[in-house]
This record gives C-alpha cells, structure tokens and sequence, in this order.
C-alpha cells in the first residue's frame, strides 16, 4: 500500500509542478503533462515498469472526455455533422493509411504489415486535440469543428479495425467469422459475452446491445437521475454518473466494442436530459484527471535506450509520418473548402499518431501481425509525433493565425460612395441597434468596422456598410466627418475608442460625439477625450434586468419605476464628482482610496433615496403613470395585494 501512495505522489507532485510551468510559458497543460512524464521517468527514473499498466488505466479518461464530448451533440446536430463525418473522416483514414502503405511496400515491407501499419498511423489523438482545443478556444472554429468530425470517424473506426487486423495474420479466410467474434474476446482479458459466438449471434449481440443502450438511455436514465436527485446528496448523483460511465464502458467492453465510442453514444443521447450539464459538471474533474495521468504516462514510457539506439530512423519516420499526414489533410481541406487559418489548424492539429495507435499496435503483437522488434519503434514514433503537437499549435497560433490576421487588416479600405448625417463606428451588438433605430426612423447612416467577417454578414441582411478603420483619420474624411452631424462610436478596442474621440473633438468640435463606454474606467477616459454623451454598455440592461428582478420579488411596477428612476439620478448626480476625484489624482492610481471613499458615499447615498416616502414627489417622468385599476392584485398571479407592497427598511424587505 505505501508503494501505491508513494507512485500516486510522485505523478501528483510533477503534474502540479510542471503543468503550472507549461501554461505559463505558453506551452498548454498537454505539454506540461508530457513533460513531467518524461521527467519522473526516463530522466530521473522515479517511475517505470508500472507505467504501462497505469496507462491501460488512464485511458479511462478518453472514454470520458468522449461521453462529455456526446452531451454537447445533439443528435440533431450529429446527423448535420453525417456528411463530413463520413467524408472527411472516411476519406482521411483511407488516404493515409494507402500512403503509409504505399511508402512501407517502398520500404520492402510485406502488405499485410505494411497495410497494419497504415492503420496504425491513419489515427490521430483525440485526447491531446480535443484537450488543446477546449484549452485555446478553437473548438467553434470551422476548422475545429472539421477536425472533431474526423476524430469522431477514426473513433468509430478502430472497431472495424480490431475485427479486420487478426486477418491479416492468416493465409486463410475460410474461418472469416469465427476470428471476428473471437478477436474482440481477445483483447479482453476477462470476461467476454461474444467469445467463441458464430457471426451471426455475434451482430445479434452487438444489435442488442446498441439498442438497449440507446432505449434504456431515453426512457429510464430520466427516472433514475430523478430519483437520485431527489435524494438532494451531490455525492450520490457523482456516483451514478460515474455508475452510468463505467457500467456502458463495461457493457462494450463484455461485447467488444469501443468503450469510447459506447460512452460517445451515450452521451449524445443525453445530450437532451435536463441533467446534462450536472452530468457535465460531475464528471468533468475525473476526466481532466485521468487524462493528465494518461498524458504522463506517455511521457514516462518512452524507452530513451531504444530511442537512442534508432535515434536517427525514429526522428525520420515521425517527421516523415507528420508531414505526410499534414499534405493528405491540406489536400482534403482544399477538396471540403475549409479555407484560410482553418486549413492550417485542421491539418496541423492533427498530424501526429494517437493513443488507440498504442492500442492497435498491442493487438497486432498478440495477434502476430507485426513483430514485437517493429512494435517498440513504431510505439516510439506513436509517442514523439504526440509530444510534438503541443508545438504544432504553438506555431499556429504565433506564425500562421497572425500572418492571416495581417493580410485581413492590410485589406484596402472600400469606397464609400455613399454619405449621411449619422457615422457609426463599429458594428458589433451595440452598434447595430443603434443603426437600426436611426434608420428605422428615416436617418441616413454610414457604418464603418474593421471585421470583414461582420461586414460580410450585414450585408447579407441588406444593411449598407463599409469595411475600414475608423480610427484612420483618412476613412473619417472620406466618410464625410465634416458634414455630418453625429459620430456614433462602439468600436471594440476601448483604446482605438478613445483616440478616435480625442482626434474628432479636436479637429472637428463641431461634430457632436456619442460613445459606448465598457466600464466607468472606459466612461471617464471618454469623456476626458471630450465625448459629448457616454453610455455605459451595461448599465441601462442591468437597471431593467434588475428592475425586473424587484417585480418577480413582488414590488409594485410603479414602485419599481420609481426606484430605477432615483438610482439612475443619483448615479447621474454623483458622477461628476467621482469623475473630478479619478481626474485630480496624481500618483497614477486613477481608483485611489479618495475615489473609494466617494463611491462607498455614494452607495449610501442610493440605499438613503431609496428608503424615503415619496408619495407626493413623483417625477415630470412618472406622471405618466395610470393608477392601477381596481382588483389589480387579484389580476397578476402571484402578486402581493396593493396595500401590502414591500418597502424596504434596514437593508431588509418589509411588507
């Protein structure tokens, strides 16, 4: 038992130290994992022997991460997915695994291993891309997206690939079937439902056991997930879903199928359950574990004494592997029309061998399809090209993404043929509802912004647009600054923002100038640009959101009114005053004890004017306002009588 504790802290002690170490210079935690790998084993020989059996165990985390993967899918969206799925996917295993092939037959290799090895390496890692991608944010991206529909393919592939490589070993296929049944007993040591089945009560098993996964999924996982949340115990609906995780894993693995892929499909079946994100959310940490011990383990089993031997074949055949893997993906891209940094992150990412290489190459050896000699260098190849991807991102995302976003900011500006007496700049969320009420109301606008991509999408809905740089004095001139009236400015970039008002008011102060400020930072940097209006981009949503929440309290909605109005006044009032202490400091701190202490006054200042009686002072604002009919109480359900509506006293709300 000490020793299990002991190898348990030496894996924990080198993923906390080096994982922390490899996000902050940039690397990704996968690099950091890989690296503590190689660290606490073949450098300093913490760990050893038992690597490969913690590795068997912490593939585990695969199967998880493929069943979150599955809550995220609906099965409406997968069968979207069914074109590149097959296609893409399909096409990529074929094509590799015939150039793998065809370069191993070069090589003097017989077909059957050469065709081994071509499966093998058709596969990629889905646990290092997908990991990567959640990681940098680039799982929405067309080119993620395409990537996710040929790890999902190769996925489902390693099942066909279990049943067809034991062939390969024999000269004769009369006994076809039989070996289909018996390789998948074969690669579970224990106990297998299918073994020594003939084929058809083999399929008939599988059939079985697909559609009680998915009936059994859809009508009595709700039931369950009730029942146990009824119980209001966090731990015990942890545990079902790691039951539910382990129990399907287990059910394929007693039918030889992909545990992964049993999970994956379990998943997307409850991909619709209410419980969906608890689930998520439940087994989320497991899975970030396992597959952080899974990556160590890699690291930690490569056998430098090999790779020193053959250090020279190894680098060759991973790079060459890299390499020929990256020109079939960029080939498909252009054929699939994934275009620009999309093309590059999709053959990049996924270039290298993966962990079910590990697997199939396992299987070959106890199946006599390739020789054990082969195995360890081909295991070792299997291992670099994943040590590698880590630094295939890193030069996407610091050579190639940027080189692309150049070339879309280098683009020449658009003539704009066309002036009026409002300019926009920048068309995000906020500028676009202030262009649709300007033009609703008959106001001629020009809009600017410098994302081609959102240019391209107004004007597919037939709002008039121009790409272009708002803060170029020139774009300003041609857009027709001096004639207008009104500069409207939502840029994204607070800076670009501010030096955008700073230059109009100064060359140009007879144009009025309107801006969306982020923040009060943002609000007071604009207004000593000399922004004429500022608007908050939050504030008057959060009041109404808020206003909103007192109503579902049970306020009146003539009280609540009431309240918005006087918060929204006091905070007009004070805002000179906080603006003037941001402005008078001089050591820098622009938010400095001074300006603490006025906003604290002012807090008080609101909770004050809030609790005062203001029964015969309404507002010019609120005469507006019908007093509520007869019976009004009994109209709004739920609703508190009248003459019980809260005030607040204390802090406290009072009927």
């Amino acid at each position: 038992m000490t020793g299990y504790f002991l190898q348990a802290f030496i894996y924990l002690v080198a993923a906390v130290i080096a994982v922390p170490l490899a996000k902050r210079f940039g690397l990704g935690s996968v690099l950091g994992y890989l690296i503590a790998g190689v660290v606490i084993g073949p450098v300093i020989g913490l760990v050893g022997e038992e690597t490969s059996v913690i590795q068997h165990f912490a593939e585990f985390g695969v199967v998880m991460m493929l069943f979150v993967v599955g809550l995220e899918l609906e099965p409406k969206m997968l069968w979207g997915m069914r074109h590149r799925l097959m296609g893409l996917g399909g096409l990529q295993v074929v094509l590799t695994a015939v150039a793998v092939m065809a370069v191993a037959i070069w090589l003097e290799f017989q077909w059957s291993i050469a065709l081994t090895v071509g499966l093998v390496f058709a596969l990629s890692s889905t646990a290092i891309v997908l990991q990567t991608f959640n990681e940098k944010g680039l799982g929405k991206t067309e080119g993620g997206r395409n990537a996710f529909s040929v790890l999902l393919f190769q996925d489902i592939a390693v099942i066909p690939m279990l049943a067809f490589i034991p062939l390969l070993a024999l000269p004769d296929l009369v006994d076809k079937a039989q070996l289909v049944a018996t390789s998948a007993a074969q690669q579970h040591d224990e106990i297998s439902l299918v073994a020594g089945l003939p084929s058809w009560a083999y399929a008939m098993v599988i059939t079985a056991a697909i559609t009680g996964l998915v009936v059994g999924g859809h009508y009595l996982s709700r039931p369950l997930f009730r029942f146990v949340a009824s119980s209001g115990l966090r731990e015990i609906f942890t545990a079902t879903a790691l039951m539910l995780v382990i129990g399907i894993a287990a059910l394929m693995s007693l039918v030889g199928l992909s545990p992964a892929l049993g999970t994956f499909l379990a998943g997307v079946i409850l991909a619709n359950s209410e419980f969906r994100h608890e689930l998520e959310s439940n087994i989320d940490p497991f899975k970030g574990l396992l597959l952080g011990l899974f990556f160590i383990t890699v690291g930690a089993g490569i056998d430098f004494a090999i790779l020193w031997q053959q250090l020279g074949i190894i680098l060759l055949l991973t790079l060459g592997l890299m390499l020929l893997k990256a020109l079939v993906l960029l080939i498909l891209s252009v054929v699939f029309k994934i275009r620009k940094s999309d093309r590059w992150l999709f053959a990049l990412s996924l270039a290298q061998a993966g962990e079910f290489g590990f697997v199939l190459l396992s299987f070959s050896v106890q199946n006599h399809v390739l020789p054990t000699e082969m195995v360890q260098t081909l295991s070792l190849v299997v291992a670099i090209s994943m040590f590698l991807t880590p630094g295939l991102f890193i030069a996407f995302e610091k050579l190639i993404e940027p080189r692309y976003r150049v070339a879309k900011s280098e683009r020449k500006a658009d003539d704009i043929d066309e002036l009026g007496t409002v300019i926009i700049a920048g068309m995000g969320r906020f500028g676009q509802v202030v262009n649709r009420l300007l033009t609703a109301n008959g106001v001629k606008t020009v809009v600017l912004d410098h994302d081609i991509s959102q240019i391209d999408v107004l004007r597919k809905i037939n709002i008039k647009s121009y790409f272009g740089d708002a803060s170029r004095a020139d774009l300003l001139h041609t857009a027709g600054i001096e004639e207008a009236s009104l500069l409207v400015v939502s840029m994204d970039n607070p800076d670009s923002a501010t030096e955008v008002v700073k230059y109009v008011k100064k060359t140009y102060p007879q144009v009025k100038v309107l801006a969306r400020a982020f923040d009060r930072g943002h609000a007071y940097m604009l207004r000593s640009a000399g922004a004429d209006y500022i608007q908050k981009e939050t504030l008057l949503s959060a009041l109404e959101l808020g206003a909103d929440a007192m109503r579902c309290l049970g306020f009146h909605p003539f009280h609540v009114e009431q309240q918005k109005n006087i918060f929204r006044r006091v905070e007009k009032r004070s805002s000179d005053v906080l603006y003037q202490a941001w402005c008078d400091d001089s050591s820098g701190e622009r938010f400095d004890n001074n300006y603490r202490k006025l906003f604290i006054e002012l807090e008080e200042t609101i909770k004050q004017e809030m609790v005062k009686d203001r029964s015969d002072k309404h507002a010019t604002s609120e005469r507006g306002w019908t007093p509520p009919p007869k019976g009004y109480d009994e109209i709004l359900e739920g609703e508190e009588p009248i003459d019980s509506i809260p005030t607040i006293a204390d802090g406290r709300i009072t009927p």
